[in-house]
């Protein structure tokens, strides 16, 4: 249950502000993982010792760098996110949690969630749903899982409706992109899915820049 792709799209077309040239995990935290994707995307993800035990906090970097850092909790709730649109995070309590436990164990989760915006209030309602299919990429295996979403301004405007497919992993308790599409232009698929899987000492582990399908960025996104 990631943050819809066309958003991600919109995120990346208005990041240059956010490029870099490297990339760290903050001090008092250490680098867990980093998963390149398709679309020109990738995730570096880290941990650190002042947080609750579970939460993590992921990274996304296009081709102009980071835009969008963002810590989730265990059950991969978004509970707060800073991007090069705005800041953001959850309003608590919550009436319907998205909750890993609940999929896994019933095969599917449904959601019902406040984020605050600098924009105001948005309300998030969706589901996640497994498949059944298991796929392996670059040796991890990952459930491969069928969603729907609305995010919801304060007026009750829908300003985003979008399906997919992703891709949920039960060791690493995250999510990864998979293909999305919105309600009204459901032939237009957008695909992130996962690529490579590198860990700590090997080629590539936190690194700042996407390698994969970044020369078709430009016909990728288009608004």
């Amino acid at each position: 249950m990631m943050k819809p792709v066309l958003t991600i799209a919109t995120l990346m077309l208005a990041s240059p502000v956010a490029a870099q040239q490297s990339f760290a995990a903050p001090e008092g935290c250490e680098a867990k993982l980093t998963v390149q994707q398709k679309g020109c995307v990738m995730v570096n993800v880290w941990t650190c010792e002042a947080d609750s035990e579970g939460d993590q906090w992921i990274a996304l970097i296009g081709q102009t760098g980071v835009f969008s850092v963002q810590r989730v909790d265990d059950e991969f709730q978004w509970m707060e996110t800073y991007s090069v649109l705005g800041n953001e995070a959850l309003q608590e309590p919550v009436e319907d949690p998205s909750s890993l436990t609940e999929l896994f164990a019933n095969q599917v989760d449904t959601w019902d969630f406040t984020i605050e915006t600098e924009g105001g209030a948005e309300r998030n309602v969706g589901f996640d749903m497994l498949t059944g299919e298991t796929i392996v990429i670059d040796g991890e295996t990952l459930f491969e899982t069928e969603y729907q979403g609305q995010t919801i301004d304060a007026d009750g405007n829908v300003l985003d409706a979008s399906s997919g497919r992703q891709y949920v992993s039960e060791d690493h308790r995250l999510f990864f992109f998979g293909q999305s599409w919105s309600e009204e232009d459901p032939d237009q698929i957008t695909d992130m899915s996962p690529v490579e899987f590198i860990y700590p000492d090997e080629p590539g582990f936190f690194a700042d820049q996407p390698v994969y399908e970044c020369n078709e960025i430009e016909t990728s996104y288009q608004p």
